[in-house]
């Protein structure tokens, strides 16, 4: 007897199972691209960004400011390229078309402009913006420029304490993907990004850094990324930026 119901207990626990909706896999997180093999043609959308405009921002000395339009701008290059769905263009080949077209170093150029440098570098959008420092109060500004048709098609900003400036940039990074409908960075490389300590002190001695680069001041911009190696070790960008430059 007991056998026989133990039986029909399976039995039915089988026609249960079988009804029972299947449960949708859990979704795998992007993984970073692998190397090209040679020949192939690199397909992701490509996103460039200009150097972000100084909009008018008082409480810090106009240094700071001068080179943080250069500072954000890597920094937001930085972030997207934590995504291996995207290709970035680097800083350096905006930076030399840029100057060729006598644009100056701040970038103010319209949509129409945008996309025509975008173009010349194989960008399929290009991010422009601003940011504003109003002692501590610090806002960004991004848009988005379609490289095809000229057209500014998504805006956004995001605003809180200049303590908080890298978080920021994190935040503007991920607005910027979401507005386009761009591959979203992986949630769990968002979550260690966001994790990381980095202080609005080490954000402007890197940008400046960059600046000092940029000049051919290199010995000067070495001795910053090494001091913010040691201060803020959490900042992996002044050790890859040490590591490009042979230190």
């Amino acid at each position: 007897m007991r056998h026989v119901l133990f039986l029909a207990l399976l039995a039915v626990a089988g026609c249960s199972s079988a009804s029972a909706p299947a449960v949708p896999a859990p979704r795998q997180a992007p993984v970073a691209r692998a190397p090209l093999a040679p020949g192939e043609v690199d397909t992701r959308p490509a996103v460039a960004v200009f150097p972000f405009v100084n909009g008018g921002s008082y409480g810090r000395d106009a240094e700071d400011f001068a080179a943080l339009e250069v500072g954000v701008q890597q920094m937001l290059l930085t972030e997207l390229s934590q995504n291996g769905s995207l290709r970035v263009v680097e800083r350096t080949t905006l930076r030399d078309i840029i100057a060729e077209q006598d644009l100056g170093v701040s970038g103010r150029v319209d949509a129409g402009t945008a996309a025509g440098i975008g173009r010349l570098v194989g960008a399929r959008y290009i991010i422009t913006g601003q940011f504003t420092d109003l002692y501590g109060d610090f806002r960004m500004d991004g848009r988005i420029v379609n490289v095809e048709t000229g057209e500014i098609i998504h805006t956004d900003q995001v605003r809180n304490r200049r303590e908080k400036l890298y978080d920021l940039i994190v935040q503007l990074a991920e607005k910027m993907t979401d507005g386009v409908d761009l591959p979203a960075l992986p949630a769990a490389v968002r979550t260690a990004r966001l994790n990381r300590d980095i202080p609005a002190e080490a954000v402007t001695l890197y940008s400046r850094a960059q600046v000092y680069q940029d000049a051919g001041r290199t010995d000067r911009a070495i001795e910053l990324y090494r001091n913010i190696a040691e201060q803020f070790p959490q900042m992996t960008e002044a050790r890859e930026a040490l590591r490009q430059l042979g230190v």
